[in-house]
């Protein structure tokens, strides 16, 4: 028997969400610790180890958590019953999980047919369904999907399809295991101007940066203003630059300033004062980078940190992600996080603290 705090037997098997399309990254990350690869999908990979390991994790990685079990049949009530009974087989004395998250693998590439990552509406039923069976012996908490604290268990359950799950549990620590399938739940304040929004704001949160109110923030690549609604939400004073128009949502508000230009073309002193960067722009991520690097090395700059999000393209362009950590660590920073949000299409966004 096995309790959820720590593997104790042999081998470790693993289970790992990741975006639609990027399960080639995250099986080459893997198998350079001796992971073997079992049972996948587009989205889901399985794997399992000779020794006891920790959970995997990587740029392309979204979730992680020990599988403990695969169930498959028609019928959801059958599915509940054998979920049940896989508890009882696997863990000992009836332990007790913090949280219950269900969520769907990425069944499309983020943005086909406007697919968006996170819990629908069949995950949201069969959560109900599950967490009334399990609340009185297996999960605390009135209902399913919560957010999970730090140091919380969890216990997984990915719907591979409807009637297709994989059972797992992991430990939550930072921002992307709390969430529910690695998606920041979030309700805007208003209907967001595009999906920058929910990029901006788990771009934010994972990188753990202090964003304050009266904060000025520059936007590069700002139109139509997406992500400047989510700055401007959080009190930041906003300059957004690009050459084309924004939603006059953004553009008159009163804490908002328009700079009509590529951030190229302008003198280094618009950047003065400025403490947070954001960069989104549809250009090859090389010359994003020489952009940058024109400002974060100018004898003003009084950058604390930067967002960049950087296109790939195509996921074989994944090997040029150590070139632009290499450039970027000539700029001396404390820190660079890279990873693939739940958000991002075919793109990774780099956390860059300055100082």
């Amino acid at each position: 028997m096995t309790s959820p705090d720590k593997p104790t037997a042999e081998p470790t098997f693993a289970m790992l969400c990741c975006a639609n399309g990027a399960e080639k990254q995250v099986k080459q990350s893997i198998a350079a610790a001796g992971w073997r690869l079992a049972f996948s999908r587009p989205g889901f990979v399985t794997a399992k180890h000779d020794q006891p390991m920790a959970l995997p994790s990587g740029t392309f990685i979204r979730t992680a958590a020990h599988s403990i079990g695969h169930l498959k049949d028609g019928d959801g009530e059958t599915q509940v019953t054998r979920l049940v009974d896989l508890l009882d087989e696997t863990f000992a004395g009836g332990r007790v999980f913090d949280q219950l998250h269900v969520w769907p693998r990425d069944r499309l590439p983020i943005g086909k047919f406007g697919f968006e990552p996170g819990v629908d509406e069949v995950a949201k039923l069969v959560a109900q369904r599950v967490h009334q069976s399990l609340a009185e012996r297996w999960v605390r908490g009135d209902q399913p999907n919560r957010i999970a604290q730090p140091g919380e268990r969890v216990l997984d359950l990915v719907l591979v399809d409807p009637d297709d799950w994989m059972i797992g549990w992991h430990t939550s620590a930072k921002w992307h295991s709390r969430w529910p399938g690695g998606v920041q739940p979030i309700e805007p304040q208003y209907e967001p101007i595009s999906r920058a929004y929910y990029k901006a704001a788990e771009s934010i949160t994972w990188s753990g940066f202090d964003f304050a109110p009266g904060d000025v923030v520059v936007e590069i690549g700002s139109a139509p203003g997406g992500a400047c609604g989510r700055l401007l939400e959080l009190g930041l004073k906003v300059i957004g630059i690009d050459p084309a128009e924004m939603d006059e949502r953004i553009a008159n508000h009163p804490r908002f300033k328009h700079l009509r230009a590529r951030a190229g073309d302008l003198p280094r002193r618009e950047f003065r004062n400025v403490k947070w960067l954001l960069a989104d722009s549809n250009v090859k991520p090389e010359k994003t980078l020489t952009t940058i690097e024109h400002i974060v090395t100018h004898r003003e700059c009084s950058l604390s940190g930067m967002l960049l999000t950087m296109k790939l393209g195509h996921y074989d362009a994944a090997g040029r992600i150590d070139a632009w950590l290499e450039q970027i660590q000539t700029w001396n920073p404390v820190d660079v996080q890279v990873r693939q949000l739940a958000r991002n299409r075919c793109e990774v966004c780099l956390a860059v603290q300055l100082r």
